[in-house]
């Protein structure tokens, strides 16, 4: 797991965030998510409290890309965005001292900041289990709408708070349509690579993404998935 922190200092920092990332912040720690203006996600990340700062937890690859896209909405508020060097632990068994609950499933576990270490937990297992999406394999920058791959369920949104960028779109989706696509747990007879197309009479029915024990996240059409669906020659059933 590598994670880059990033520390956001500075008295206008919860307002600041609370404008921009769909969960609320004053309630924190939260899971949340950057979006486009379009409403597509850019990255997703936990925020946690800490004193007088916020930390930021996000995937190491995404980091960088975040902070730009943040510093870019400072303008005159009284913020600053370090990122710094402060390594995050997590498990599934017993809790240390000053760990938190991972805020987006209890079967996540606790994460620990300042502390290293990983307990060994099968966490692909777990996130099929609980269809809970993963950054850069479920989450695509760009590509992925929060609502077809689970935020609200995950608590990664709320409606309540007020305005955040790519909040119409969200917004529209949830009270206005009804959704068409989305993840699903599947069970799948056989191994293939992430991404790789599922289809069904012909015609594509969605893609794989992560698998264990038989069972995987797919990302489906739901008017097109039924009997008969194949991934790489492996025969996929909808749960």
């Amino acid at each position: 797991m590598s994670r880059q922190i990033i520390r956001v200092t500075g008295e206008d920092r919860v307002e600041f965030l609370q404008g921009l990332v769909t969960n609320d912040v004053t309630r924190a720690p939260c899971w949340a998510a950057m979006l486009t203006p379009q409403g597509k996600y850019l990255a997703d990340f936990i925020v946690v409290p800490d004193g007088d700062a916020l930390l930021i937890d996000v995937d190491a690859r995404l980091a960088d890309d975040l902070t730009r896209r943040l510093s870019m909405y400072k303008l005159r508020s009284k913020v600053a965005l370090e990122p710094v060097a402060m390594d995050v632990a997590r498990g599934t068994g017993p809790a240390p001292d000053g760990a938190i609950v991972d805020p987006r499933d209890p079967a996540l576990g606790w994460r620990h900041y300042g502390a290293s270490g990983d307990d060994g937990s099968d966490w692909d297992a777990i996130r099929v289990a609980q269809c809970i999406p993963e950054t850069l394999v479920e989450l695509i920058p760009n590509e992925t709408f929060i609502l077809e791959v689970g935020f609200e369920r995950l608590n990664g949104v709320d409606f309540r708070k007020g305005c955040y960028v790519g909040q119409e779109v969200t917004a529209r989706m949830k009270h206005k349509t009804e959704l068409r696509k989305g993840l699903r747990n599947v069970a799948i007879d056989g191994q293939v690579d992430p991404g790789t197309p599922i289809t069904r009479d012909d015609r594509e029915v969605g893609r794989i993404f992560t698998q264990s024990g038989g069972r995987a996240i797919a990302y489906l059409r739901f008017d097109r998935m039924g009997e008969g669906m194949v991934a790489g020659g492996a025969a996929v059933r909808a749960e």
